[in-house]
């Protein structure tokens, strides 16, 4: 079985045009509804959620330490810090985490 990576790029690039265009295609008038209104809204930071929790979490050697970390960087979130701030916070929080974890296990 031959497997064509042209036929692949083609019908991966036509069904991401197909999910943008579909929309503009079938709704012509503007959106009213204040429901669907905020789902709309909210569905990038969803997704991006749903994309990111899990690579935190299995991104270092233990779960343990990925949680402290985003425990770090939350709390620095919510301290209203910078960016760069709340990634140090959380890089340093699993640097010793993970330092210590593994001298105990």
């Amino acid at each position: 079985m031959s497997h064509n990576v042209y036929v692949y790029i083609l019908v991966m690039a036509g069904v991401t045009y197909l999910i943008r265009v579909l929309p503009l295609a079938l709704i012509k008038r503007e959106i009213t509804s204040p429901f669907i209104l905020s789902f709309l809204y909210y569905v990038p930071y969803a997704c991006l959620a749903a994309m990111t929790f899990p690579a935190i979490l299995f991104s270092t050697s233990y779960v343990a330490s990925a949680a402290i970390g985003f425990g770090a960087a939350l709390i620095a979130a919510f301290r209203n810090k910078s960016l760069v701030t709340v990634a140090v916070f959380a890089c340093g929080a699993v640097f010793i985490a993970e330092r210590v974890m593994e001298m105990v296990f």
